[in-house]
């Protein structure tokens, strides 16, 4: 068997870090390839090398454009090489331009499509990685869903089959190997003059929150007065997607400490030693469900309902001082406990066990 693996952004790295470094233990033929979508080489490099790695056989360089451009110069870059591989089965993970591009590659170069993280739905076609997601599970011939919940969404749209399998999140397996690692390597906390408990974490860069920056001043407003408020920083490793302008709203804002983008390891040591997380990211909303740790979600919708299952989440569809004050005052008095629904960090022998018997 061969498997041809499909990714471009550092969240697929991590969670198809399970599988790649399954395919190397077992002696499975496969080929890494790298859209490279996220076209930072210092950052990928600091991810694989922190995730035991090896480097992609294939980087496409397509780097930083237009989405559709984007997507068109990765298929222009994969069918001739999907078509020189000849690989029984093409993975992509996920929602991102690359797992879409992967995923249409292979489907019409006529090779077998394995979506991983499939059946998700947020039911906001405004967000381009819902409209991805649906195009990829009507690409797919191998649907890997997180939970029970994936596979009824995907049943509604007539998908539905042997090929649809419940395998548990490979972001949860990366997640429970790496987390007591993170807190016994990383340096960050001391980086940063930080004591445990007594910081918030912040991660803010989908198009809904910095788009529009009369938005983005109020919510970036909003949080330095949740800070304040609790007599901590916010520590915010910034998206280089940020402008000029972005950083001139947040230099105005004391409590909010700027960084450059962080590697996997300091992203979880500070995740698992914050008192508070504040994200629009899917995969840390996941981190925070399964390691038990309260969260805000700075979103009006989530593809990932499961996360709000523990006690330990809320959605944040109004974006005020109060509002957030008050959601983060009922997350201190919560209950929170580990959420299991996402699986037990073994969902890389369940993806990997299907497609060897297919």
């Amino acid at each position: 068997m061969h498997i041809a693996f499909v990714l471009g952004t550092r969240p697929e790295i991590i969670k198809l870090s399970s599988l790649i470094k399954a395919c190397q233990d077992q002696r499975i033929d496969y080929t890494l390839i790298h859209t490279n979508q996220h076209y930072s080489s210092s950052m990928d490099a600091r991810f694989f090398e922190e995730l035991a790695l090896p480097a992609a056989h294939f980087n496409l360089g397509v780097g930083a454009c237009p989405p559709v451009s984007q997507v068109g110069r990765m298929l222009v870059a994969l069918e001739p090489l999907l078509n020189d591989l000849k690989p029984d089965h093409v993975v992509v993970q996920g929602d991102t331009n690359s797992a879409l591009a992967g995923g249409l590659a292979a489907s019409k170069a006529g090779f077998d499509v394995a979506h991983v993280e499939a059946g998700l739905r947020s039911f906001d076609r405004s967000m381009p990685e819902e409209n991805n997601r649906v195009l990829l599970d009507h690409l797919a011939s191998h649907w890997f869903c997180p939970a029970e919940r994936q596979v009824q969404l995907l049943a509604r749209e007539g998908i539905t089959g042997p090929g649809v399998q419940v395998t548990g999140n490979t972001g949860v397996d990366a997640t429970l190997l790496y987390a007591a690692r993170a807190i016994e390597q990383s340096q960050v906390l001391a980086r940063f003059g930080l004591q445990p408990g007594n910081y918030l974490l912040l991660t803010c860069h989908r198009p809904s929150n910095t788009d529009d920056m009369a938005r983005f001043a109020q919510l970036m407003s909003s949080i330095e007065h949740l800070a304040r408020r609790r007599g901590q920083v916010v520590i915010y490793p910034c998206h280089p997607r940020l402008s000029a302008a972005h950083h001139a709203i947040l230099a105005a804002l004391p409590s909010i400490i700027c960084c450059e983008p962080l590697g996997y390891l300091d992203t979880l040591a500070l995740l698992q030693q914050s008192s508070l997380l504040l994200t629009d990211s899917g995969g840390l909303q996941e981190e925070a469900y399964v390691l038990g740790l309260p969260c805000l979600i700075l979103r009006n919708n989530t593809e990932r309902p499961e996360t709000l299952e523990n006690g330990g989440a809320y959605l944040v569809r109004d974006i005020s001082p109060e509002t957030l004050c008050r959601l983060a005052a009922e997350l201190e008095g919560a209950s929170i406990h580990r959420g299991g629904a996402l699986g037990d960090g073994l969902a890389y022998r369940h993806v990997l066990g299907a497609l060897l018997e297919s």
